[in-house]
């Protein structure tokens, strides 16, 4: 590990001299490449900078031990080791977690798709206050939100909804939300009082550039339509809507939310090399099933990931059995302790793997 921390301190020093050679802010490509990699690896150097200063500090403790008589001093000399020891356990546990391989995914912004599952109404409502819950929290960070598509429910509800979200580090926070949400409650609709169960599924898909996805125009079907449901001035009286068909995969898009057809065209595209980008990540999921499943869940909608109970004022994520009773705040947007959990949990299965390997 530390053969490889004195490479990357080596590489940044040439990236920092490379970025204060005179005219490199002229290819601004490059610039842009330079002080990415220089923002990416400046934590892994300032924490082993903190490191190496941590056992200088342990070695100079311990000859002050050796040959100081003074008691005062001495005493000085222990409390300085003991700290710069704490220092040495903490930092080199942060370089094992700074050095765990990024997810190339993690700085995209993402397609939410959210479809009310079991329960009918009470599902679609459900459904429709996990989207606000995710648009609060997307505020929070100034991320930006773009509906693509909404279907709505005759009380209000949601009976599934496709938005874009733009933001620095959108996928890397939210990853962890795909799979099933349960909502335990009685519903406005019971007259009897009775707790109904009732779910909706949300995936969070990577954004996908025509890079990473290549589509082949004869492969989709592009039918255009008058809006549907509720709409501004020109939404609903013009065939602006969209319905993007890919026949290999049978995937149906359907974008209405913009008054142009060219641009519901475009955001009916960015959804489906989303969706094209997220099966091809599945299947190379599935070829390493037995690596995916020593991980926290990022993506299969079949596993049920949390309850949000409204009797006891209670969320509990079942993957890391952690239970929060502040159910309000949570779905106001308020869900940054669970995804640090998440991405806690994640990081310390990682390095379990990472240590069972070395050995």
């Amino acid at each position: 590990m530390f053969d490889r921390l004195d490479d990357i301190v080596a590489h940044y020093e040439e990236l920092m001299q490379m970025l204060n050679e005179p005219g490199v802010t002229d290819d601004t490509k490059r610039f842009q490449k330079l002080m990415k990699e220089q923002a990416d690896l400046a934590p892994i150097v300032e924490t082993y900078t903190g490191y190496k200063r941590a056992k200088q500090d342990i070695e100079e403790s311990l000859m002050i031990l050796e040959e100081e008589n003074d008691e005062e001093m001495r005493d000085l000399a222990k409390e300085e080791l003991s700290d710069a020891r704490r220092r040495v356990a903490e930092q080199e546990q942060e370089l094992k977690i700074l050095l765990l391989p990024k997810d190339p995914n993690d700085d995209k912004n993402i397609i939410l798709e959210i479809r009310a599952g079991a329960g009918g109404e009470e599902a679609a409502l459900f459904a429709s206050e996990l989207y606000r819950m995710y648009v609060n929290y997307a505020e929070s960070q100034r991320w930006k939100v773009e509906i693509v598509n909404l279907s709505e429910s005759g009380i209000g509800g949601f009976k599934e909804v496709q938005a874009m979200v733009t933001g620095k580090g959108a996928y890397s926070k939210l990853k962890y939300e795909s799979g099933v949400h349960r909502v335990q409650r009685v519903p406005e609709t019971e007259s009897g009082g009775r707790i109904h169960t009732s779910t909706a599924t949300v995936a969070v898909m990577p954004e996908a550039e025509e890079i990473d996805v290549q589509i082949d125009m004869n492969d989709c079907r592009i039918d255009v339509m008058r809006a549907s449901g509720s709409g501004g001035q020109c939404v609903n009286t013009t065939d602006s809507a969209v319905r993007l068909t890919h026949i290999p995969t049978g995937i149906v898009i359907y974008s209405q939310t913009e008054k142009s057809q060219f641009q519901n065209k475009d955001k009916a595209f960015q959804l489906l090399r989303a969706k094209l980008y997220a099966l091809e990540q599945e299947k190379s999921q599935n070829a390493q099933a037995q690596e995916r499943r020593s991980q926290i869940g990022t993506g299969d909608r079949s596993e049920k990931i949390r309850t949000y109970n409204f009797p006891q004022g209670r969320v509990t994520d079942h993957r890391i059995n952690l239970t929060l009773y502040k159910l309000d705040k949570i779905l106001n947007g308020d869900i940054q302790e669970i995804l640090d959990a998440c991405i806690a949990a994640d990081q310390a299965a990682k390095l379990a793997k990472m240590s069972d390997t070395e050995n």
